[in-house]
């Protein structure tokens, strides 16, 4: 079998022209072979760079497009293609957006693997140590307290026993901080498990250990990204002088980053994106290198239908991690863009049994948002 063409689908919600927020746009991969058997991938970033990453002709032995490297390989050689992508994206890769990249090859390699051989992706990883995983919901806090309460009672009805709220107005100040966590945990109830991401918006330690003081009253889970994943002595700092644990890493690619951030800022938590840290082969080595350094792992993931199937195969094999995020985005490349997306029930999502990563896209939703084609 050998690949015969990648193609890139850039989709946006709002006009070119009108600002997008999270959610509102996305970028997939159809990864083709000469069986019929195409492969689909996600990453959770800037469209046209990938695109860009993807579709460019090559400018010396150093700097090649991924579409180039990968035609007429065999695409069940994921690793080899992997360390190939890598290695010959060198100029323009290597971290960032061309790693972001790779890992949307890497998930559509792995969706071709599954459905050539008529196994889910989890099997060919090695085999699910769980049927489901329990998920937390995640939104974008309102503006006022009185908005949130009602936001989380209709996450809590909706079956939900963890929540993550982050971006809006969160980690502009104090006060308004303050009064918004302080209403969700009234709302949820005093034992009820709430984390808050921060987008790195407190900046410092300092301010951090200041703001982390004052919320201490509402029992906080963790507090996620409160500074940028650059401070790596700062996270080693607020691991040494809060209660809450300190997670972070959505930003971070490849085992290298995330080995620097182990070692040297020591999170409680650590949050690789699979769509963005290396795709799930790289997952998978992160995985490996939180257990040696004995560090709890739950994956960031706010994206459409395919980053949550990928995530599901990867957290079914991780034997000490079983709690995945679960978007609650409204929009349409969210709720619409695979027709089957893994549903929350009761609290948890189930692993699909359908091989490769068990999806169906909406092609009529890929043709209304479509964008640079």
């Amino acid at each position: 079998m050998k690949i015969t063409d990648v193609e890139v689908i850039c989709l946006r919600v709002p006009g070119l022209n009108k600002k997008s927020v999270w959610g509102e746009d996305a970028v997939l991969v159809k990864v083709y072979t000469d069986e019929g058997i195409v492969g689909i991938g996600e990453t959770d970033s800037s469209p046209l760079v990938v695109k860009s990453l993807i579709e460019t002709p090559n400018s010396n032995l150093a700097c090649f497009g991924l579409k180039e490297i990968l035609i007429g390989e065999n695409p069940l050689e994921i690793e080899k293609l992997w360390d190939k992508m890598y290695t010959y994206s060198n100029y323009v890769g290597r971290r960032g957006a061309g790693i972001h990249a790779i890992s949307a090859i890497d998930i559509a390699l792995w969706d071709i693997a599954g459905k050539y051989h008529g196994k889910p992706v989890y099997e060919l990883l090695g085999g699910k140590f769980r049927d489901k995983i329990r998920a937390y919901g995640t939104f974008i806090p309102a503006d006022t307290p009185e908005e949130n309460r009602k936001i989380v009672r209709e996450l809590i009805n909706k079956g939900f026993t963890s929540l993550k709220f982050g971006g809006g107005i969160l980690g502009d100040a104090p006060e308004s901080d303050y009064e918004i966590i302080k209403a969700v945990r009234e709302e949820a109830g005093e034992n009820f498990q709430l984390q808050i991401d921060l987008a790195a918006k407190w900046r410092t330690p300092e301010h951090t250990i200041f703001m982390a003081e004052k919320l201490k009253e509402f029992n906080l889970n963790w507090i996620e990204e409160p500074i940028g994943s650059d401070d790596l002595v700062g996270y080693r700092k607020l691991g040494d002088s809060i209660k809450p644990m300190i997670a972070g890493g959505e930003t971070l690619t490849t085992r290298y980053e995330f080995q620097n951030f182990l070692e040297v800022g020591k999170p409680d938590l650590v949050q690789p994106d699979v769509t963005r840290c290396g795709g799930i082969s790289e997952s998978m080595k992160i995985y490996k290198l939180s257990e040696t350094y004995g560090t709890k792992l739950v994956p960031h993931g706010f994206s459409t239908g395919v980053l949550i199937a990928a995530t599901v195969h990867f957290l079914a094999v991780c034997e000490n991690t079983d709690l995945i995020e679960y978007s609650q985005s409204t929009s349409p490349l969210y709720e619409k863009l695979v027709k089957n997306k893994i549903e929350f029930k009761d609290g948890y999502v189930e692993v699909p049994n359908t091989p490769g990563l068990g999806i169906e896209l909406d092609e009529d939703i890929i043709k209304k948002y479509r964008v640079f084609n």
